[in-house]
């Protein structure tokens, strides 16, 4: 059986989450849609709200993992983001830090904190 591209995605979350969760982080919300915008992974770290953006790659010819989240798809996390807060009023003074997890064919992580800043 073949994979398809969204199975894929879904095994790199995967693999990402269970990397948080060695953290201590607790998993608030996973593919979190909104017209215009969705979150991949929100963790409650310690207090901090983690946002994580996950893009696997299976080569490198075309740039990393982080070079793919380009301005507007910052945007439309941050977007989402902003509406998620709405719906958890309770993280609404919790400092938000955004990541970026580039997850390649041999499943290491190439993981970047605050990789943008919302503006």
């Amino acid at each position: 059986m073949r994979r398809t591209t969204l199975d894929t995605g879904h095994e790199a979350e995967a693999l990402v989450d269970r990397a948080a969760r060695r953290r201590g982080w607790k998993r608030i919300e996973r593919n979190y849609n909104v017209r215009g915008g969705e979150l991949d992974l929100v963790y409650d770290a310690k207090g901090m709200l983690v946002i994580v953006e996950v893009r696997y790659r299976a080569r490198s010819d075309y740039g990393g993992a982080a070079a793919s989240v380009t301005r507007s798809k910052q945007q439309r996390i941050v977007r989402a983001a902003r509406h998620f807060l709405l719906q958890y009023p309770r993280y609404a003074q919790a400092t938000i830090r955004f990541d970026v997890v580039g997850v390649n064919a041999d499943n290491e992580l190439d993981w970047i904190e605050n990789a943008f800043y919302a503006e």
